[in-house]
């Protein structure tokens, strides 16, 4: 079968098959969901635990979200300079890197003697996650055509969910230390920055940074209401789906509910099933039109399921909370990336840059104010705060108007709707 790159190159797709919506999208989005699994696989055991770890140091409720706090601090610092080097030397080089620097990371914040080597080296570790998200956000967008970026989407993101579902299973390592996951994670980077650079390798739109001419600039895509609804999303997303749920639902399981710590991992667990049985539906129904919609489902989703964490304490509530929160993060992981792939078309760069940093500010700030206001206040103030915050985005999609097909769009239609 032969498919054709964005920039109009005929390429083949190599002999060994893939399965499903796999076979009808470019070998490379086929490398990047291989990339995704092992990187989720180690995230998934290392998440549950971190919090908890920096809680051995002594420190509060505030003091321990602040670890997965300065992960996220440190990629919005960086994440610009990283736009502008995603143009200049290409996706592949940068996507190496940036997983060689958190595996690097991850094995020594194991290995941390006290609290501020472990914060300091957790957000150095942000630094390679940002270089290796926006390589690979770039290159997925690069190589897939318009009207099948909400299913990449959904298939990229179900590499890191399915790595989600086994990286929780594996994460029994946690009962014989709190140190182990981060060893764990470091493993399981080093084998995703391996099978990158071998699996790219023969990929010659991987290899060579993307034209120039065929950039968008940032204050092209704030004129689009679609781009802004994608800013605000995952700014909404990364601060309660991602930040306060990774953040204070392990402390409040293993905390004010005096559950066993591994119902966090089956909280997760419940999260990577439900979210990986809905991305590639929830993609389809984005390719087909329907971004907007999505996004706002998504949202609606993520508020109710924070709220059932605020007014029912307990395990049953947990769970319910779960499912909501796993409908939540397919529809928020599809459709705002399927819409910034719409903006950017061939060339991501500082627009894809900007989208993390949007997500990373949500995710500095959402675990450091949840986690002072269950300091002073309680979890259930904490969660509702973070439900609040996850449906203000709705404005945004009603300001943006109905969907009009946003697979159709292409990159340099900016000022169309502004």
């Amino acid at each position: 079968m032969i498919l054709r790159g964005s920039s109009g190159r005929r390429r083949r797709r190599p002999s060994l098959p893939t399965p499903g919506t796999l076979k009808q999208l470019p070998s490379e989005v086929t490398a990047l969901v291989g990339v995704a699994f092992l990187v989720a696989v180690g995230f998934g055991v290392v998440a549950p635990a971190i919090a908890p770890f920096a809680e051995q140091f002594g420190v509060s409720n505030a003091a321990a979200s602040a670890v997965i706090s300065a992960f996220a601090l440190a990629r919005l610092i960086t994440a610009p300079f990283v736009g502008r080097l995603a143009n200049s030397v290409g996706e592949r080089l940068l996507l190496g890197i940036g997983i060689a620097i958190v595996a690097v990371s991850s094995a020594l914040a194991g290995l941390s003697q006290q609290y501020w080597q472990l914060l300091l080296l957790r957000g150095f570790g942000g630094v390679g996650s940002i270089m290796f998200s926006v390589a690979a956000a770039s290159l997925l967008y690069r190589v897939t055509p318009p009207d099948r970026r909400g299913q990449a989407q959904g298939v990229y993101q179900g590499g890191f969910l399915l790595g989600g579902v086994f990286g929780p299973a594996l994460g029994v390592v946690a009962s014989w230390s709190l140190r182990a996951p981060f060893f764990l994670y470091a493993a399981t980077l080093a084998a995703a920055g391996t099978w990158a650079l071998r699996s790219l390798r023969s990929s010659e739109l991987a290899a060579r940074a993307p034209a120039a001419a065929a950039a968008v600039s940032v204050s092209e895509a704030l004129r689009r209401p679609q781009y802004r609804v994608a800013l605000g999303a995952t700014l909404a997303t990364q601060w309660s789906v991602i930040g306060v749920r990774t953040a204070l639902v392990p402390l409040f399981v293993v905390g004010p509910l005096a559950l066993a710590a591994a119902w966090n991992y089956a909280a997760f667990f419940v999260v990577s099933v439900v979210s990986g049985a809905l991305l590639l539906p929830i993609g389809r129904r984005a390719d087909s039109g329907h971004r907007l919609s999505v996004v706002a489902a998504g949202l609606i989703a993520a508020g109710g399921g924070l709220l059932v964490l605020a007014l029912v304490p307990a395990l049953g509530g947990v769970l319910l909370a779960m499912v909501l929160l796993g409908i939540s993060a397919a529809a928020l992981s599809v459709a705002p990336g399927a819409i910034v792939g719409d903006v950017v078309g061939a060339r991501g760069g500082t627009v894809v840059a900007l989208f993390q940093m949007t997500g990373d500010l949500g995710a500095v700030a959402g675990p450091v104010v949840a986690g002072w206001v269950a300091d002073r206040h309680g979890f259930g103030p904490a969660f509702a705060l973070a439900a609040a915050v996850v449906v203000l985005p709705l404005a945004l999609v009603a300001a943006a108007g109905p969907d009009r097909g946003g697979n159709a769009a292409r990159p340099r239609d900016v000022t169309a709707d502004a």
